[in-house]
């Protein structure tokens, strides 16, 4: 069995290859829009007395007052006093990076006035409370912690609310030592679909948030997806995806295990590599039939490369940069000599990692740049996860009396043309001469 397809861009079938390859459908359940659906609407009239008996139901941990779901501070620094120096030192250097990318971030209020003394501007201020929901149990995601609470502090927000499923009371130390490193100000032993509903509409333990970010299964996806526009939200994510664009300069045992870096998330997962070299093509796909065997993930591996995953050759490294653009993947590599050179070519991506030393994985963990992206085509039109996220922007208008004499008519002119005479009486007031 081919381990993973070949394509070739000169190919009259290619284009039509590529978009069949890419297509992907988060098929919506109707068993789960309907369990989320009752599931938040019991949350919004019940709050807590509902919170305990889905938490109840779903995680095996029963108490009789909500309060009791907190997880206070000295349980979160006592998690982060008891790990190992390794994993505390890898937790703290990741947290110190991240933080200090993300400071480069942080917007700034503006103001410009003009000759007639009009003062116009942007103010920006953070939000003021955010949800954060990191997956519990034996899943452990502290880098998705960091990711997610580090740009909200930085941002300024007021209040981070953390909330983490602990199924049958397992509480995950890795997750708690990160929101202690990050500042998290409250942590509730919650999840699911009820920890969105908490989140979003409040209830008499949990305040209201404005902003709900972080990942989760699809009961999480979908109760997010529903309660946006009462609060914000980060994004809705599809599978994770790299595409590396290579010139057969690094070694095919590199590039081979970038392509399973992804592949192992998750069967869905998209790994593509395009290189105008078919010999080079040739030694990556041994490379993989030979690292795969010792792989712990290697049945997810073996399927997402076969379903999802392609190696392409291109006429050119220019026409991968275009082929690229067209895919607009969540991580891109350009595993190439003076990968710089080729930086301007590209327009669309989540992030970029440029030469044979930036490894996707390193972007993961401890970069420092946000690894909460874009997928499925949509950095075509979106951005990472940032302090901009946790920020908002309100406008300034101080008009002087010599600026409303100028401005006023032309308001006036404008709204008769649409009917709206108030709006010009409104202006047509302000003039000396009226």
């Amino acid at each position: 069995m081919t381990v993973i397809r070949r394509l070739q861009s000169d190919s009259a079938l290619f284009q039509a290859e590529l978009t069949q390859l890419l297509a992907f459908e988060a098929s919506q359940d109707a068993s789960i829009e309907n369990a989320c659906r009752e599931i938040l609407q019991q949350i919004r009239q019940r709050g807590d007395a509902a919170l305990i008996e889905y938490t109840h139901r779903f995680d095996g941990v029963q108490v009789q007052h909500a309060h009791e779901l907190e997880i206070s501070h000295d349980e979160l620094q006592q998690a982060l006093a008891g790990l190992p120096a390794d994993q505390r030192d890898a937790l703290e250097t990741a947290a110190q990076r991240i933080r200090q990318y993300h400071e480069h971030q942080r917007g700034q209020s503006w103001t410009y006035t003009e000759d007639d003394g009009t003062t116009l501007g942007q103010k920006v201020t953070p939000l003021d409370r955010v949800g954060l929901y990191v997956p519990g149990g034996k899943a452990a995601y502290p880098s998705s912690v960091l990711m997610n609470a580090l740009p909200a502090k930085v941002a300024g927000v007021q209040e981070l609310i953390m909330v983490t499923p602990t199924p049958h009371g397992e509480r995950n130390p890795l997750v708690l030592a990160a929101a202690a490193l990050s500042g998290v100000d409250k942590v509730y032993a919650i999840g699911g679909a009820q920890a969105v509903g908490a989140l979003a509409y409040g209830t008499e333990t949990i305040a209201a948030v404005d902003k709900i970010v972080g990942p989760g299964n699809a009961y999480v996806a979908e109760a997010k997806r529903r309660v946006f526009g009462t609060v914000g939200i980060d994004m809705i994510a599809g599978p994770s995806e790299i595409l590396i664009i290579a010139d057969g300069s690094a070694p095919a045992e590199w590039v081979a295990m970038d392509l399973f870096s992804q592949a192992e998330h998750d069967e869905l997962a998209q790994s593509i590599l395009l290189c105008p070299s078919a010999d080079y093509l040739d030694a990556v796909e041994q490379a993989i039939q030979d690292l795969l065997p010792t792989m712990p993930r290697a049945e997810i591996i073996k399927k997402s490369l076969a379903d999802r995953g392609a190696l392409i050759k291109v006429r050119n490294l220019q026409e991968a940069c275009d082929i690229a653009n067209f895919i607009a993947p969540e991580h891109l590599e350009i595993s190439t000599v003076n990968p710089e050179n080729w930086l301007e070519h590209i327009r669309h991506a989540g992030a970029i990692f440029l030469g044979h030393y930036s490894s996707e994985s390193l972007g993961d963990y401890c970069a420092g740049p946000n690894h909460v992206l874009p997928t499925s085509r949509t950095a075509r039109f979106s951005s990472p996860l940032g302090v901009y996220d946790f920020q908002k922007r309100s406008s300034i208008i101080q008009v002087s009396q010599s600026g409303a004499q100028s401005l006023g008519p032309i308001a006036a002119t404008l709204a008769k043309g649409e009917g709206l005479f108030a709006h010009a009486a409104s202006a047509e007031l302000r003039l000396q001469d009226s």
